[in-house]
């Protein structure tokens, strides 16, 4: 799932009886992510979202944003 959202996994872990999985992700791919968790954990899985950084946009992604603003 973090893959598909051009993440990157930066840790896994465990805290008590849940698993953590620490990931940076692009803001504009985390929406509707929420949602993809809860329906793969069944209701289970809870995110915790945290701004990282700001990065340049990978060339082939400022392709497709300029082309849908033409």
């Amino acid at each position: 799932m973090i893959n598909s959202k051009r993440g990157t996994i930066e840790a896994m872990g465990e805290r008590r009886v849940a698993r953590v999985i620490t990931a940076k992700v692009p803001l504009s791919e985390m929406f509707g992510f929420t949602t993809q968790l809860r329906s793969a954990t069944e209701g289970r899985g809870v995110p915790n979202l945290e701004f990282s950084h700001y990065a340049v946009v990978p060339r082939n992604v400022q392709e497709d944003i300029i082309a849908s603003r033409k």
